[in-house]
């Protein structure tokens, strides 16, 4: 049996979940889904600004989003209203996992990176908040993959070949 692919209309709906609990939901655009790799683009799904000091997520900022049924992250690439490459914000997740809905369903373990778009920024993120999460104590496995992602991804990042990861097959 293959796996569930998202909304053929091409709409299908991202909801991010955290310890079990959703964190947000929002729509997005399908680009594409081979069954292992798939692509949707999204807006800024708050009406806030967040502001992390080296980059801020705006109303208007348009996502194109990379999630994998078989790899322990998701990529975001993050552009500007006017089109300008901000850069990636990289989650370390479970694998997505798409619904029979056409729901992409994403599991976040607290563990990000961000890669600025001239790469001269790479940043590990939320370390503090994966030691207090208690998965480590829930989930060892879990724990150990998430740490191992982390490092794999900041490693990917300080190189050019980056954004080779995103390459749609």
């Amino acid at each position: 049996m293959s796996a569930p692919s998202a909304d053929p209309t091409n709409t299908t709906h991202i909801a991010l979940t955290k310890a079990g609990k959703l964190k947000i939901r929002y729509p997005a655009e399908l680009l594409s889904d081979d069954g292992t790799h798939l692509v949707v683009r999204a807006a800024w799904a708050r009406d806030t600004v967040k502001d992390f000091g080296f980059v801020r997520f705006e109303p208007g900022d348009v996502f194109v989003e990379h999630y994998w049924r078989d790899r322990w992250y998701a990529v975001k690439e993050v552009r500007s209203p006017d089109n300008t490459l901000k850069g990636w914000y990289c989650d370390v997740a479970r694998p997505a996992v798409v619904h029979a809905d056409g729901t992409v369903e994403v599991e976040d373990l607290d563990l990000d990176l961000w890669r600025s778009a001239d790469g001269t920024d790479v940043l590990r993120l939320d370390e503090d908040e994966f030691a207090e999460s208690g998965l480590a104590a829930r989930d060892p496995q879990a724990a150990a993959e998430a740490s191992r992602t982390l490092d794999t991804l900041e490693r990917a990042a300080r190189t050019p070949e980056f954004t080779d990861l995103l390459a749609v097959h």
